[in-house]
């Protein structure tokens, strides 16, 4: 046996052993059921499939052909749609099918800024994102409303106007991104992108268990024409990427994720994802519901303790995402250290004026806090009250960070089999390797 080897398994080991012992808050993250990680060992992973459901490039995928559209049936119902897509190995693939098959270099699209919630994957060419950096597209951002926390939809129909009486088409409005508490207003806006026949997508990554649940936003119903989103997230299955659509949509976008994009496509995460589905289909809206009710128990919590949560008056948020503005204590960057060494993982977040105030994202005004995965725990707003504590003691009254560690770890041990799923006798962090 290799030293290696060895300490490939010992890692592994360790870092299961730690997720055991920790509060995680991290809102792009989530744990997946047992049912859900056994799947990710089947046979699947060891094979291709390049192209549609029974019209593939390889032999061999009998099987794998019947759970794809199985995937594609549980996508279908669960979001209301007519097509769906599940070949995108992660949000960014699905959004960048998106820009390939509705738009050409140098076409312009609106999205979110960086700082006002937007991904990565929607970015301008100089700073490294998706959309400029692989895509050539011109990026103008949506009028944001910094009290709201949200798109201002007035300033936005007006800004579409005016693009388009200078002459400077735009191809694209896409809605959604990282941090978004409060639906976004796509109804108020789609019919102006219709009458000037602009594509409307909403990236729903982080918020498609939600709408699954039925309880935040319906998309497809509000004038969306395309639905992109990862399935690992408020939807905790296996991490990759999925579209939903109208019909009409449906030949571009399968040509622009294949041949385009991927060519095989992970197929034990498909059959991850089935399971996963199933279980949303079952659980999703109690689940939903459950998250959303911890993220306002824990804002407010957080907020009775002397943390500045944004969006106070509107209740703080309607989603799993709580943005902090935590410059009365330090910044983003070094908080997010010194919880993570209490046990308590969040992530360091860009506020919206952070730019302007001469911030960067490694010391950024901001925290950004999810309870999807806290929520799956079995936590309730009672918890929501504990965790409040816990981080008030690193953060506003500066206790010994080693100490808070116990404390956490000794929580957590009340806290160790997953909910909203199938089977639930399985430790959730429980190592399944060597």
């Amino acid at each position: 046996m290799s030293e290696e080897y060895k300490r490939a398994i010992e890692l592994m080991k360790k870092h299961h052993e730690w997720m055991h012992q920790t509060i995680n808050l991290i809102a792009s993250e989530n744990v997946s059921s047992p049912a859900v990680r056994m799947a990710m060992t089947c046979d699947f992973g060891h094979r291709y499939a390049e192209g549609w459901p029974g019209e593939r490039v390889y032999a061999g995928c009998i099987y794998i052909d019947e759970m794809e559209l199985l995937a594609i049936d549980l996508m279908k119902e669960i979001f209301k749609a007519e097509f769906a897509d599940v070949r995108p190995i992660s949000g960014v693939v699905a959004n960048l099918a998106i820009y390939t098959a509705f738009t050409k270099p140098g076409d312009r699209m609106m999205a979110l800024s960086i700082p006002c919630g937007g991904h990565i994957s929607m970015g301008r060419g100089k700073i490294g994102g998706t959309a400029g950096a692989v895509h050539g597209l011109r990026v103008t951002y949506f009028p944001y409303n910094e009290k709201e926390l949200n798109i201002d939809p007035d300033a936005t129909i007006k800004k579409i106007r005016r693009s388009f009486e200078k002459g400077k088409k735009i191809k694209l409005l896409m809605f959604g991104g990282s941090v978004f508490p409060f639906p976004h207003p796509v109804k108020e806006i789609a019919d102006v992108a219709k009458e000037y026949d602009i594509i409307v997508n909403y990236d729903a990554a982080h918020v498609a268990g939600l709408i699954a649940g039925g309880i935040f936003q319906d998309p497809l119903r509000e004038g969306a024409d395309t639905m992109t989103m990862s399935t690992h997230k408020t939807l905790p299955g296996p991490q990759r990427g999925a579209i939903v659509a109208y019909e009409k949509y449906a030949e571009p976008i399968k040509r622009a994720v294949f041949p385009g994009l991927v060519s095989n496509h992970h197929l034990h995460s498909i059959a991850a994802l089935v399971i996963a589905l199933a279980e949303i289909k079952a659980f999703g809206e109690d689940y939903a519901r459950a998250i959303v009710k911890n993220a306002k128990a824990l804002a407010q919590a957080l907020y009775e303790r002397g943390l500045n949560v944004l969006g106070e008056e509107k209740g703080f948020t309607e989603s799993h995402v709580l943005l902090v503005d935590i410059t009365k204590y330090g910044d983003g960057g070094t908080l997010e250290k010194k919880l993570e060494s209490a046990n308590i993982i969040v992530n360091r977040n860009l506020l919206p004026w952070d730019i302007r105030e001469g911030r960067n994202y490694m010391h950024p005004g901001g925290i950004r806090l999810g309870t999807s995965e806290v929520t799956r725990l079995g936590m309730g707003p009672s918890e929501m009250e504990d965790i409040a504590e816990f981080i008030a003691r690193v953060v506003v009254k500066g206790e010994d960070v080693d100490k808070v560690a116990k404390d956490v770890a000794e929580f957590r041990k009340e806290y160790t089999k997953l909910h909203y799923c199938f089977e639930t006798v399985e430790d959730a962090y429980r190592y399944l390797g060597p």
